[in-house]
């Protein structure tokens, strides 16, 4: 689909290829590389239509309570750009944008000023459930109580009404880069928002890391079920709530799952008690940094990693090398963690069996990145 050229570029700079069709030059280029010295064929790359592509965002809020900015910074600043009609963004999330910008309005609350620290509303992350376009709302303010933001809350809930799946309000009061804050109140709705992924219930708290475009998520997911074998031991480290882990236990011998965050063991565990019983059995929870829980993951058959956009660390590295499991899932969004870690595992026994690419940022330099690792022996 060829989209209409977009009014917040420039400065908008969320899409710098915007328009351009394929994936990123220099990515694959990098990938294809990678499956020349390897022997395999060049990488196939999976991608999705662009149009309301994103059903994530965590989008700034700036500008003054009679005419508020909400979108993103502009490179190098912290001038917010205002994206009203942002064509990537699922139509629920421009629906919330504007209703939030008419509660600012009506209620008089004060978009923040970083210069002075003053201002009510920092940010606003929005979430789009699939099966009925609901959207999951977290407003990030600048308080530690709740009082100042309940009534621009209650005014967005009048608003938006049954399109709200979930409320949220999140107090982060510090003068600081990190969005969300310690402080959490649900307004209304359901504490998480719940996505079928591979015939699975997975729960999303609203501070629980999850992908922008649930469908390649899912094909992805899918895509490391086939490399699991019936009765295989498997670990998942970076497991988050357990979009990829908890549609293995129908068919995993065993499955150790790895998470360090809260919100992402608090999905976890939800997702875990809706399971059936015999599955939940051959499930066990290791909370912490991976790289510490060497016990997740030794004596794997399969050790699926999904780490930040930093990737596995020197540390957990060479703690698999160690563990040498017989195959290792990689799913990447930081490319060049994963190409420096690839020469590793290649120096270190393994071999490169699989490799494609998925396209969960159009328009950008960035792709996510599957692979399969074995031991050379298998």
């Amino acid at each position: 689909m060829v989209l209409e050229d977009c009014s917040h570029r420039p400065p908008c700079p969320g899409c710098p290829r915007f328009g351009e069709t394929g994936p990123a030059p220099a990515a694959m280029a990098s990938l294809r590389a990678l499956a020349e010295r390897t022997g395999l064929v060049p990488p196939q790359f999976h991608s999705a239509p662009a149009e309301g592509h994103r059903h994530r965002a965590r989008l700034a809020v700036r500008g003054r309570s009679n005419s508020p900015k909400i979108g993103l910074f502009q490179l190098g600043t912290h001038e917010v750009v205002d994206i009203p009609r942002c064509q990537m963004h699922h139509p629920a999330i421009n629906e919330v944008v504007a209703a939030l910008k008419d509660s600012i309005r009506a209620t008089r609350s004060a978009p923040y000023v970083e210069q002075s620290h003053r201002g009510l509303l920092r940010y606003v992350q929005v979430v789009v459930a699939r099966a009925d376009a609901r959207t999951q709302v977290v407003l990030v303010v600048n308080s530690n109580e709740l009082e100042p933001a309940l009534p621009l809350a209650r005014d967005l809930e009048h608003r938006l009404g049954q399109k709200l799946q979930g409320l949220f309000v999140n107090g982060n009061a510090q003068s600081t880069n990190v969005i969300l804050g310690p402080h959490w109140w649900r307004i209304a709705g359901a504490d998480a928002l719940t996505e079928s992924i591979g015939g699975v219930r997975v729960a999303f708290p609203p501070a629980a890391f999850g992908q922008s475009h649930q469908a390649l998520a899912e094909r992805i997911a899918s895509r490391v079920a086939d490399f699991v074998s019936s009765g295989d031991a498997v670990a998942e480290l970076h497991a988050g709530v357990g979009a990829i882990g908890l549609g293995l236990l129908s068919k995993a011998g065993s499955l150790h799952f790895n998470e360090r965050s809260e919100a992402g063991i608090l999905g976890l565990e939800r997702g875990l008690a809706e399971r059936p019983e015999e599955e939940r059995a051959r499930a066990s929870l290791f909370p912490g940094a991976a790289e510490l829980r060497s016990d997740a993951f030794g004596a794997r058959d399969v050790v699926i990693v999904d780490p930040p956009r930093g990737g596995l660390g020197d540390a957990l590295v060479e703690a698999l090398l160690l563990a040498a499991p017989k195959r290792l899932v990689y799913v990447a969004c930081g490319l060049a963690a994963f190409l420096s870690e690839s020469e590793r595992l290649l120096a270190g026994g393994y071999r490169l069996t699989t490799l494609e690419a998925y396209d969960l940022f159009p328009f950008t330099e960035h792709v996510e990145t599957f692979a399969v690792f074995d031991r050379a022996e298998i």
